[in-house]
């Protein structure tokens, strides 16, 4: 099954909450209102300022807040942010690490698909996953997947719809 793991899950939650709070929010106010432990927002926290994502503020008025508006910060930079390059096999990222690469016939297939889902993953902003229901996700998804599409990506549409 491909999934994220959940520290990346808890990024996006942190990263949601910040893209509808303006002002600089604690590691220890995001983790209350998110129902995180205090080291899990900390932990995120510290990787999404080391690639940029967030500004990190010392001091009493200190905080964290994006580093640049929730439209421009992609779903690829956020996944990236928390769990290094998008591959969904060991030879998108690496070479000669598979003992079959030489003989594989898969492998150009699977840099193609690997491609294609950073690309959605890059299409999808920080803006549109902190707005619920506008329906940008979902015309993404209808683009990607048209309803005619038979099997599980239709079944992607048909979910996305409803989450509209």
């Amino acid at each position: 099954m491909l999934r994220i793991g959940k520290l990346t899950d808890y990024g996006t939650v942190v990263m949601t909450a910040l893209a509808r709070d303006s002002r600089r929010v604690s590691a220890s106010e995001l983790a209350t209102n998110l129902h995180l432990t205090v080291d899990v927002a900390r932990k995120v926290l510290k990787l999404l300022n080391s690639a940029g994502l967030v500004e990190a503020t010392r001091g009493a008025q200190g905080g964290y807040q994006l580093a640049r508006p929730a439209s421009d910060i992609s779903m690829a930079e956020i996944i990236e942010a928390l769990e290094g390059p998008i591959a969904l096999t060991e030879c998108s990222i690496h070479d000669h690490r598979c003992s079959v690469e030489q003989s594989c016939n898969a492998r150009g297939n699977w840099h193609l698909i690997n491609r294609a889902i950073r690309l959605a993953l890059a299409q999808v902003s920080l803006a549109d996953m902190a707005a619920p229901g506008s329906g940008r996700i979902a015309a993404l998804a209808r683009r990607i997947a048209p309803p005619q599409a038979a099997g599980p990506a239709a079944q992607l549409v048909e979910w996305e719809r409803a989450d509209v």
